[in-house]
Parts: C-alpha cells; sequence; structure tokens
C-alpha cells in the first residue's frame, strides 16, 4: 500500500486548490465520476478548523437543506476562521445556479465554499442566473504519472528547457507506475486494487451508471440503449480522425444526434478529444478530431492505449496549466492531405512550442514528425515504450529527443 499512502492526498491539486482559494470566490472541483473528488474534497478539511461536508445525494443532507437553505449558518465553529463548506452533487438541485449565488453574494466574505460533482458543473440547462464571475472551476483527473511521481517540474523551467532536465524521479518507479497505469488506468479504485478481475467488473459498472444515473438524470435523453451502445464503440475509435456520420450510420441516429451525444460525453468525462492544428501547415486536414479515453484500459491495442496514456497525461497538463490561469495553452495534432500525421502539439496563446510523437517500439524519429518540425520550426519529443531510452538528434536548428515515455511524461508540470 506504498502508493496508496502517496496517492490520496493528491498534492497536485491541493496545491492548485490552495492557490485558486486566494481569489475568495466559489471554486467548482469537475471531473470523472469515481475518480476521487469527494475523498479529495474532505481530505481539505486538514486545512480549516472549521469544516462542514453536504451531499445531495444523502437523504439526512436534503433534508436539512430543505428545512433551511441556509443551513451552514449552525456549525458550531472551534475558532473564528473562515469555515469550508463542501457541497457535494449540488447540480442536481433543480435551481442550482441560483441558489449558489444568493450564498455567494451574501457569505462569500464569510466561508470557502468548494462545490464537487460529476461532469462539468456548468453543463445542465436548469437553475436561473449566470454564476460569472463569482466561481473558479478546476479540473480533478484520475490519476496520471506526473500527478504519481514526488517530483515535477516548474512551468517556467519547462517551457525554457523541453528536452533536457526531465531526469528527476526514479526510473524503476516511474516505469512501475507506467506499467500499473496501463493494465488498471488511473481511477484509484482499480488503480489501488492491481487487481485485473476487479477492474474488468468496475468497469463495466462505472460505463452503466455514467449513462443509467448521472446523464439520465441530469438530461433528457430518452434512448439510453443506442447512448450505451455508442459507449462500448468508443474504444475502437481511439487515436483516429472520428467520423460522425459513420458512427450515425452504424447506430441509425441521426447525425446531429451522434454530434450531441459526443459532446454529453465529454461533458461527463467519459472521453475527451483534440483538433488539428492547421495555422502554417500547408494543406492541413480541417475539423477533423481525434478521441481518447479516460478509462483508456478499455482500448484493448497496444499502441493505441499507449497513444491514449500520452494524451491523457498532456491533457492533464494543460487543463491544470489553464485552471491556474498560467497562461491560455491547447493540445492538438497535426495532419495534412498526404497522411503525414503527429499526435500531439502544444500550443500557448495559438503559438506552438512543441509536438510529440507517440511510437511504442521505435527509437528513430518518424518521417511525419521531422517533417513537421522543419515546417514549424520547433522542438520535437519521440516516446516510446522502451526502456532507458535517451537519445537527442540533431536536425537543422531543432533537436529531438527520443525518450522512454515514462520518463519524460513522469516529471511534467
Amino acid at each position: 500500500m506504498l502508493y496508496y499512502s502517496r496517492m490520496v492526498k493528491r498534492a497536485l491539486y491541493r496545491a492548485a486548490l490552495q492557490t485558486l482559494a486566494e481569489d475568495r470566490k466559489l471554486i467548482f472541483i469537475s471531473g470523472p465520476r469515481q475518480c476521487g473528488k469527494t475523498t479529495f474534497a474532505r481530505s481539505l478539511a486538514d486545512a480549516y478548523a472549521n469544516t462542514l461536508y453536504f451531499n445531495w445525494d444523502s437523504i439526512t443532507d436534503k433534508k436539512k437543506f430543505t428545512a433551511n437553505p441556509l443551513f451552514f449558518q449552525e456549525l458550531n465553529r472551534t475558532d473564528k476562521t473562515p469555515p469550508l463548506i463542501m457541497l457535494d452533487e449540488i447540480h442536481k438541485y433543480s435551481r442550482w445556479k441560483n441558489y449558489l449565488k444568493g450564498v455567494y453574494d451574501e457569505f462569500a466574505d464569510a466561508y470557502q465554499f468548494v462545490i464537487t460533482g460529476s461532469g462539468r458543473l456548468d453543463l445542465s440547462k436548469r437553475g436561473g442566473d449566470a454564476l460569472t464571475g463569482r466561481y473558479v472551476s478546476m479540473n480533478l483527473f484520475p490519476f496520471t504519472l506526473s500527478e504519481l511521481c514526488s517530483k515535477r517540474r516548474r512551468l517556467d523551467a519547462f517551457r525554457a528547457d523541453l528536452l533536457h532536465d526531465w531526469d528527476l524521479n526514479p526510473a524503476k518507479e516511474t516505469g512501475a507506475l507506467w506499467e500499473r497505469l496501463s493494465a488498471y488506468g488511473g481511477f484509484p479504485e482499480p488503480f489501488v486494487k492491481n487487481d485485473a478481475s476487479f477492474w474488468r467488473r468496475w468497469s463495466e459498472t462505472f460505463a452503466q451508471q455514467i449513462v443509467r444515473e448521472d446523464i439520465r438524470t441530469l438530461t433528457e435523453i430518452k434512448d439510453l440503449d443506442t447512448l450505451e451502445l455508442l459507449v462500448s464503440m468508443l474504444p475502437s475509435k481511439v487515436g483516429s480522425p472520428f467520423s460522425v456520420n459513420n458512427i450515425a450510420a452504424a447506430l441509425q441516429v441521426s447525425f446531429d444526434t451522434v454530434k450531441s451525444w459526443i459532446k454529453l460525453l465529454e461533458d461527463f468525462y467519459v472521453s475527451f478529444s483534440i483538433g488539428t492544428w492547421t495555422p502554417k501547415i500547408p494543406r492541413s486536414i480541417l475539423k477533423e478530431r481525434k478521441l481518447y479515453l479516460y478509462n483508456y484500459p478499455e482500448v484493448s491495442d497496444a499502441s493505441l492505449r499507449f497513444e491514449n496514456m500520452a494524451a491523457l497525461e498532456l491533457y492533464r497538463a494543460v487543463t491544470l496549466w489553464n485552471d491556474l490561469g498560467w497562461g491560455r495553452f491547447s493540445l492538438h495534432y497535426l495532419k495534412n492531405k498526404e497522411k503525414e500525421e503527429v499526435d500531439f502539439l502544444l500550443a500557448e496563446e495559438r503559438t506552438p512550442f512543441l509536438i510529440i510523437e507517440a511510437k511504442m517500439n521505435d527509437e528513430s524519429p518518424s518521417k511525419s514528425l521531422l517533417h513537421f518540425q522543419k515546417v514549424l520550426d520547433i522542438p520535437a519529443v519521440q516516446l516510446t515504450r522502451r526502456d532507458n531510452i535517451r537519445k537527442i538528434i540533431r536536425t537543422g536548428g531543432n533537436d529531438t529527443l527520443v525518450v522512454s515515455a515514462h520518463r519524460w511524461l513522469s516529471s511534467l508540470p
């Protein structure tokens, strides 16, 4: 249980939340079902003298709310410091936006409110006035390699030197964590259990609960059986441009229905997607998106799962950097009409600064990687699953790093 004692602290996100709390606004923590949001929120109590946890799914708590919506004022305090009030799944209340607006306007100076829930907390069409200007958001991901490792680079150091000084954590540790993530994913319960049979049972229930409980509760979708079929198809679509037309034909539903369902599955953190980078790319492919899963052990193809793991590491990093206001970062991929493709591109303020290729067994830079590096004139990284790989290859005015994936990704800010 060495891993368990370290992970429950979730120091990466605790530090992020402490930064966001300085703004004294409502803090929305969104993320996938069973990624540890409730455990994380309740773990924050040790930093506050006065705390109260409320769960809308609890009948007892719901009765308390019905009797007195400002129930948190009844908290028996130990000192005069502002209490931490944790509101879990409050977005299931039909007028939650109006409620939080009123709470913030009256009590923002006296309490710190943290709101958690499965799915993006701004997706509900129920409720009234906008909360614009009253909240900040933070996304909580399943465990990623860089979170689990004890040392990470600072973003300024990472941006200053993308190809060096990443060797911060022991190779034995990063390799073991990477293999465990590959087998069981980053959701806390199956990761800690470390058991294939448990993961299969958990994964089956996980998908059903998202569709039958979360989506059914917060949307008006009636055809849940077909939506479940779509979810079951997603692992075979990872890493390739996603054709809405083909999926619509297979499911015998409309193009717009599939398009809205894909957006909904992203809102509920089943999948995420990245689009093509087009500026300065001759004959670039427009509008296509590649899809990836949060529960990536569902992807049976080993090379595509490897790519999905790299995608989630990069997506977590970019999302957290944006949540903290460190810049406007984005994640893309590259593809042209000659079918040359590179898996990932990192950009800041619409300016690309690094391209990354995930090649499970290749130690030589791909031709597409070198082609797009020359076009964009930026550094490049090729990630491989092979151990003990660390090569720097000079290509024109830029260098390409070929490196074991678990080594380079482990130190992402």
